[in-house]
């Protein structure tokens, strides 16, 4: 037991190095390609935002470095070694994923369902934390006060909570989020976030798909912009974000607003009748 915990510290990336990666892959499903030649690393240390319209890829393409769908063509590797020579299990300690569609309809309470981001690591050391990560994470997430509630009966924005505390309560290094503040008002987007960026300071790598650009402008360290299975541009949200780009992706035209914290902000070309 005391080497599984050596090995879990040992694998944690320093800020900077390169966690997962994408080499030239390719995905197709039903004769379409998903994603086409993409080539994209997440590091330690960082948020990185997959944004673009719908049906650009973003979904399809942190399910791949999550190891949950196979590439066609290309490879990943996840800390340093191919993505598929890892157990689930060995996966499931060192990344935590929250994905677009993840309601619990069962009568599972709040307590349970956040509990469920500590089953890795049963029969480990680490499972000494439980109580603590699970204390952590509710408060975190705002729920503390649900937690004796079924998540049925919750709305949709502290449904969505729920999920995003079940994924950090597992404490892994690595966090991948699909939409996270879907659902959610403009006060628990901002603290989803605000947590997000507190964690890529602490060390983790975050990952998460956007379709606010302000949002990831706002956060992000850099974001990479996807157009039809093809990742555009990955850089600083101010390299990527321009007007002209954000407007040939989109198809629609934009501006972008100069801000004093050093992020523009997006503003769509609006003619009011």
């Amino acid at each position: 037991m005391a080497s599984a915990r050596v090995n879990l510290v040992e694998d944690r990336a320093q800020p900077g190095e390169v966690v997962v990666a994408a080499h030239d892959v390719t995905v197709i499903r039903g004769g379409r390609k998903l994603l086409d030649q993409v080539s994209l690393d997440l590091r330690a240390g960082e948020v990185l935002a997959l944004l673009g319209p719908n049906g650009a890829g973003k979904s399809t393409l942190m399910s791949l470095l999550s190891g949950d769908v196979t590439p066609d063509e290309g490879h990943v590797d996840f800390l340093g070694r191919p993505i598929d020579k890892w157990s689930l299990s060995d996966l499931s300690r060192r990344r935590s994923v929250l994905l677009q569609d993840n309601q619990i309809m069962f009568p599972f309470t709040v307590h349970q369902v956040v509990e469920m981001g500590r089953a890795p690591w049963r029969r480990t050391p680490l499972e000494d934390e439980d109580n603590e990560a699970i204390s952590e994470a509710l408060t975190a997430a705002d729920i503390g006060h649900l937690g004796n509630r079924r998540v049925p009966s919750l709305s949709g924005g502290e449904r969505a909570r729920v999920g995003f505390a079940r994924v950090i309560a597992g404490r892994t290094g690595v966090l991948m989020l699909d939409e996270p503040t879907a659902a959610l008002d403009l006060g628990h987007q901002e603290a989803i976030l605000q947590l997000t960026r507190a964690r890529a300071v602490q060390g983790d790598a975050v990952l998460v798909v956007l379709h606010d650009l302000n949002l990831a402008a706002a956060y992000a360290d850099r974001v990479a912009l996807l157009q039809r299975g093809r990742v555009v541009a990955c850089d600083t949200p101010r390299e990527v974000l321009t007007a002209e780009r954000v407007s040939e992706v989109y198809q629609t035209p934009v501006e972008v607003i100069e801000h004093g914290s050093g992020a523009g902000i997006v503003m769509p070309v609006r003619n009011r009748l």
